[in-house]
C-alpha cells in the first residue's frame, strides 16, 4: 500500500482539508481500512485499487465507510494526474460510477469531479426543530428564502441557510447529541450555509457522524447543496464559489456549478496540495 496524504481545495496553496490517499494492489478488508483510517486521522482516507477501465474505490472516516467524499476525490483524482497524467479518470464507488479529472493548475495540480445524481425533500418539521435547537438557533436565524431541506449527491446532509454571517462564525454543537440526530436520516455532514452574494457562499460542516467535529471543505456537499439550489429554482450564478474553513483557521475554496437539470450530476473542482 502506498499512502499519500494530500489537502483538497486548498487556497492559494495553503489551507484545504486533509485526505488519506491510498494506493493498493487489492482492496482491504473494511475493517482493514477503518483502522488504517482511524491511524490516518482525517475526515477521510480513499482506498484506490485499479481496474480494467477505472479504478474502484472507498473512503473511510474514522468512525464509519462513507458512500463518497469529495474532498477525497478531489485529492485522489490530482494523485492520479502526477502519477498517470492529466485527463479524465473513471471512478466505481460502492453505489454510483463516477469521473474525475485531473490538470495542472498556477499552484500544481487541480481536479474536477462530477458527482453522482443529486436530490433534495422536504426535511420533517419537528427533526429540524431538534437539530435547530441542538445548535442553539431557532426559525427565526435562518434565511427565509431557502428551506430547510435533506439532499444528497452520492451522500445525504441537511441544508440549513442562516440570515447573517455572525450566526455561522458562532456555530457550535453538543458532538454526541448531534451525531444521534444525524444517524437518524443517515446525514454524512449538516451544511450551515450563508450567502454573501449571487456568485459566493460560506459554508461550515458539522461531521459528527464520522466522529469528526467539523470538515473544512467538503466536497459532496457541495455537490449535494448544488442539486438544492436548482430544486428550489435559486436566481443565482450557474458557477458559484464555496468559501469554507475559514472558522477554523483552515481556508479553503470550492468552485461549484449547478446541473442543467434537477437530478444530474455536479462539477465541483478544486486545487490540491502535498502535506508531506
Amino acid at each position: 500500500m502506498d499512502l499519500l496524504k494530500l489537502a483538497a481545495f486548498s487556497q492559494n496553496g495553503e489551507g484545504g482539508n486533509p485526505a488519506g490517499v491510498a494506493f493498493c494492489p487489492e482492496m482491504p478488508s473494511a475493517e482493514e481500512m477503518l483502522a488504517i483510517a482511524r491511524e490516518v486521522g482525517y475526515s477521510e482516507t480513499a482506498f484506490l485499487v485499479q481496474q480494467q477501465g477505472g479504478w474502484r474505490v472507498r473512503y473511510f472516516a474514522p468512525q464509519l465507510e462513507v458512500p463518497f467524499c469529495g474532498h477525497a476525490t478531489i485529492a485522489l483524482g490530482a494523485a492520479l494526474g502526477e502519477r498517470f497524467g492529466e485527463g479524465t479518470y473513471t471512478l466505481f464507488l460502492n453505489d454510483s460510477t463516477i469521473t474525475v479529472r485531473a490538470f495542472r493548475s498556477g499552484n500544481g495540480m487541480s481536479a474536477t469531479l462530477q458527482s453522482p445524481g443529486t436530490w433534495s425533500k422536504e426535511a420533517p418539521v419537528d427533526y429540524v426543530e431538534r437539530i435547530l435547537a441542538a445548535f442553539g438557533l431557532s426559525r427565526q436565524d435562518l434565511d427565509a428564502r431557502f428551506p430547510v431541506r435533506i439532499a444528497g449527491a452520492g451522500a445525504t446532509h441537511l441544508v440549513i441557510f442562516v440570515k447573517d454571517r455572525q450566526t455561522l462564525a458562532a456555530m457550535k454543537y453538543p458532538f454526541e447529541q448531534v451525531r444521534a440526530l444525524m444517524a437518524e436520516h443517515g446525514l454524512v455532514t449538516i451544511s450551515l450555509l450563508w450567502q454573501e452574494s449571487d456568485s459566493v457562499i460560506h459554508a461550515r460542516n458539522p461531521f459528527a457522524s464520522g466522529g469528526v467535529y467539523e470538515d473544512p471543505a467538503t466536497g459532496a456537499a457541495a455537490a449535494a447543496l448544488a442539486g438544492y439550489l436548482r430544486d428550489i429554482g435559486w436566481p443565482g450564478a450557474q458557477e458559484f464559489v464555496i468559501l469554507q474553513g475559514e472558522d477554523m483557521g483552515v481556508p479553503s475554496t470550492l468552485r461549484v456549478s449547478l446541473p442543467v437539470r434537477s437530478g444530474e450530476g455536479v462539477s465541483v473542482s478544486g486545487e490540491v496540495r502535498h502535506i508531506e
